[in-house]
């Protein structure tokens, strides 16, 4: 059965390196993985959206409205976009970091407000966290994504050994120390 988690957020946030580290994590598991860059303005603020599809045989890299498993999202309007992926009974791991799109940068709009209730409102398993702040504890606000990889991990039947093998073969040794830090505290080991 394959199963699907779409990674999504603004560019320069680093879930293309989350995607990476989630794809060699799930191969070193036995599963066959397909994993798909979709690239919106991602140099100009704008939405990335990576697919990750595992299983025992996966034959396409895309993920159909109503077929995500999870979504981990790195900006709460970014979450809310993308919610109409979620299956029934997925999950929603988001940092409740606000990046401000165009529209309001400009004044032609405001950023919603209660973003993560009214998901969970509308029916989704919502975990929120403030990712940010753990990012900066560890060392960067860049290290988001392993704090949101941790926090995942938590839902993942996966050995904390093989987390730490995929996130040595795609983190540099110069910032290893601050990513496993960064991991820890969203997993909650820290």
């Amino acid at each position: 059965m394959t199963k699907n988690i779409m990674i999504v957020g603004v560019g320069g946030q680093g879930s293309l390196l989350a995607s990476k580290m989630l794809g060699k994590l799930l191969m070193s598991q036995g599963y066959d993985v397909k994993v798909s860059e979709v690239h919106g303005m991602s140099q100009r603020g704008g939405s990335v959206v990576t697919y990750v599809r595992y299983g025992e045989k996966v034959y396409s890299p895309v993920i159909d409205k109503g077929e995500a498993d999870y979504i981990i999202s790195f900006e709460k309007l970014e979450a809310a976009r993308w919610i109409s992926y979620l299956k029934k009974g997925g999950k929603i791991i988001v940092s409740n970091q606000e990046i401000d799109p165009m529209p309001v940068i400009i004044g032609a709009a405001q950023y919603p407000e209660n973003l993560i209730e009214k998901m969970q409102e509308a029916g989704a398993d919502v975990d929120g966290m403030d990712a940010l702040s753990m990012a900066m504890e560890a060392g960067s606000p860049k290290a988001v994504n392993l704090v949101l990889m941790g926090r995942f991990s938590r839902y993942f039947d996966a050995p904390l050994e093989a987390w730490m093998d995929a996130l040595e073969a795609c983190v540099p040794p110069k910032f290893l120390e601050m990513n496993k830090k960064a991991f820890a505290l969203g997993r909650g080991t820290e």
